[in-house]
């Protein structure tokens, strides 16, 4: 039995000239999902929460209550919640539903092997690309909208003296180190997990990967979080310094 290592996605099929791999076609199943169950708790809104409506207005007011925490009350705070807590739900369903019993059993043949139609959507660095670059330039947006375009462009341009050149660079450099930071603390924790419990279900598939399925549910919990939170916290220094 060979063990299969690969730090890109498989792709499973095309659809025109787009191809679809087994970690876009997994964030599509748990996009769909969380929508339907979205809209079903919208629909069946009672004055006495029971369930699943008990369960997601328990997230959303503990959501809600944390960001003002961090952000403070008022319009800010309601301003940013969505894409936190987004954020968040998505990160954390995506990288829990890699847990889902009888995944491995689900194969494609493409003449190269059986693909595994299924893989941690966060193992994908693209997307975890796509959603950091959605963070770091809502960061952008808020301090434009704050400060206006020039006194935003003057924190990276300024040739009043070498100095505040030279600060002006290193500042750019460290808003494009947000982006290379945000998304390989995430990808590189869930690939790692992915790929440490793939290493130990082949050396010993029995009890011993235990410990490591459940390490790998706290980390999925845990990252998803702390993807959220360097959101939230990014914008709100740039809220609090442009002001």
């Amino acid at each position: 039995m060979e063990l299969k290592i690969s730090l890109s996605p498989d792709i499973l099929f095309y659809i025109g000239n787009f191809p679809v791999s087994n970690t876009f076609f997994w964030s599509l199943i748990v996009t769909i999902f969380l929508i339907v169950i979205f809209v079903y708790v919208g629909q069946k809104m009672k004055d006495r929460p029971s369930g699943l409506q008990n369960i997601i207005e328990v997230l959303m007011e503990g959501s809600y209550s944390f960001i003002e925490s961090v952000i403070g009350p008022g319009k800010k705070a309601r301003r940013i919640f969505p894409l936190v807590t987004t954020m968040f739900i998505f990160v954390v369903v995506a990288n829990l539903a890699v847990y889902i019993p009888g995944q491995a059993a689900f194969t494609i043949d493409r003449g190269e092997g059986p693909l595994a139609i299924f893989r941690a959507v966060m193992s994908d660095y693209g997307l975890v690309l796509v959603m950091t670059l959605v963070a770091v330039i809502t960061t952008q947006i808020v301090a434009i909208y704050i400060s206006g375009p020039f006194r935003y462009l003057g924190r990276f341009i300024n040739f009043r003296s070498p100095l505040k050149f030279f600060l002006g660079i290193m500042e750019l450099v460290g808003e494009i180190a947000k982006i290379v930071s945000l998304s390989f603390r995430l990808f590189g924790n869930v690939f790692a997990g992915e790929i440490l419990g793939m290493v130990m279900l082949f050396l010993a598939p029995f009890f011993i990967p235990l410990p490591f399925m459940f390490l790998g549910l706290l980390t999925a919990v845990v990252q998803a979080f702390v993807f959220a939170m360097l959101t939230l916290v990014f914008i709100s220094v740039v809220s609090e310094i442009e002001a």
